[in-house]
């Protein structure tokens, strides 16, 4: 697949043609995805003949806001699941809601400028599900590719689209997705074709300030906060030299622990890795280390200093975060990559045990040539704490023995 590709989908959607839209993961799910404004009853009809899964439309928050759409509660130890809306059907214009006319109805009246609460009726037979602002820079899912490709595409971030099912009603495969495509003179496109398009043409974060810093640990950084329209938070990056160039830098992506970088907690190594980052960057004379606001693997302080407590009465810091109600690990690294291509890098020696932190990075478009192994030595009290990283969240670490 290539960018020329691309041009030809947003080609497409821009014309008001369908595309098929694959996710790229192990599954390979699929959907058949149609800018919301460009709708119209052949295209739903298309979708619920040859598609057959669910019509859903793809908003963004500020839109959900604008048509007063309530969000379904969701089971926060399932992220990956769409973030479904109270269903929703045109006041005017439409029948019994159903039919392929009284859905593009309802798609075009939520996509409207002016459309307001008062356009629409709840329940209905449309599906709106929320895409996150940022898009594939924040979230790697079909909703969020959706809109992106109309957005992309010069139209508003919208999009109906319909997963793709087999006759049987199993979940397709890419060879049935690409065999559809062919039969009925369709475009397909991966979601890693946009995001690498978008983070080739797109920069999301901005420099809110900076400044030298002094660190006791690895000696002057250049200290730049960044500031972003899609948490909230702002994050740092500590830098040291010039990260451009071809020879690819010594970088550490570290997410907030205050009980550990700040207060010394035994607990963890968050700390202790965090310092000796610091310490290699420093003997390198060129790196960074990536501060990113996501305090307990994303579950806030809060929330961590529950686990604490969890994990006092016998549960590990897995354990701890499910009985929470929370994944193993909610980080995302989206936002890092962002800061390291504002840097001038793509490619990293990255210093982490953690696999998922490369795979991470690699799936925002960051090339990770070198694995550094950052091990502090154990200590009495977080001896569980690394054993449990290491069998449960895969971590990789040559040995727990205490120091």
């Amino acid at each position: 697949m290539t960018e020329a590709n691309l041009s030809g989908v947003l080609d497409d959607i821009r014309a008001g043609r369908s595309v098929v839209l694959i996710d790229d993961k192990a599954s390979g799910e699929g959907v058949v995805c149609h800018a919301a404004e460009k709708v119209t009853p052949e295209a739903i009809n298309f979708m619920a003949t040859y598609a057959r899964g669910l019509v859903c439309l793809a908003l963004s928050e500020e839109r959900f806001r604008q048509l007063g759409i309530q969000l379904l509660s969701c089971d926060p130890s399932a992220p990956g699941r769409p973030d479904f809306g109270v269903s929703i059907e045109a006041r005017e214009g439409v029948t019994t809601g159903i039919s392929a006319a009284d859905r593009a109805r309802t798609i075009l009246t939520a996509a409207a400028d002016a459309a307001g609460p008062g356009d629409i009726v709840m329940p209905g037979h449309v599906f709106p599900v929320l895409a996150r602002e940022g898009g594939l820079l924040v979230r790697m899912r079909i909703p969020e590719a959706a809109a992106d490709l109309s957005r992309l595409a010069g139209l508003k971030p919208a999009a109906a689209y319909c997963a793709v099912l087999r006759e049987d009603g199993s979940l397709a495969g890419p060879a049935e997705l690409y065999a559809l495509a062919q039969a009925h003179g369709l475009r397909s496109v991966h979601l890693s074709e946009i995001l690498a398009f978008r983070l080739s043409s797109e920069l999301l974060v901005s420099r809110h300030s900076e400044a030298e810093f002094e660190s006791g640990f690895g000696g002057v950084f250049s200290a730049i906060v960044y500031r972003n329209p899609v948490d909230g938070h702002r994050h740092m990056a500590l830098v040291k030299g010039d990260l451009r160039g071809e020879e690819p830098p010594l970088v550490r992506v570290h997410s907030q622990c205050l009980t550990g970088d700040v207060l010394g907690s035994e607990r963890c190594d968050c700390g202790d890795q965090l310092r000796l980052a610091l310490v290699k960057i420093g003997e390198a004379g060129r790196g960074a280390v990536v501060y990113l606001h996501q305090e307990g693997r994303g579950i806030g302080l809060g929330n961590k200093i529950k686990a604490y407590a969890l994990q006092d009465r016998g549960l590990d810091t897995v354990e701890a975060n499910i009985e929470l109600g929370f994944q193993d690990d909610l980080r995302d690294y989206a936002l890092a990559a962002q800061i390291l291509r504002d840097l001038g890098t793509r490619r990293v020696r990255l210093m982490t045990n953690n696999p998922r932190k490369i795979a991470g990075l690699v799936e925002y478009g960051i090339e990770v040539v070198e694995r550094i192994p950052l091990e502090a030595p154990p200590r009495p009290r977080n001896l569980a704490y690394l054993r449990t990283k290491k069998e449960k969240l895969g971590h990789l670490l040559s040995g727990l023995r205490r120091s």
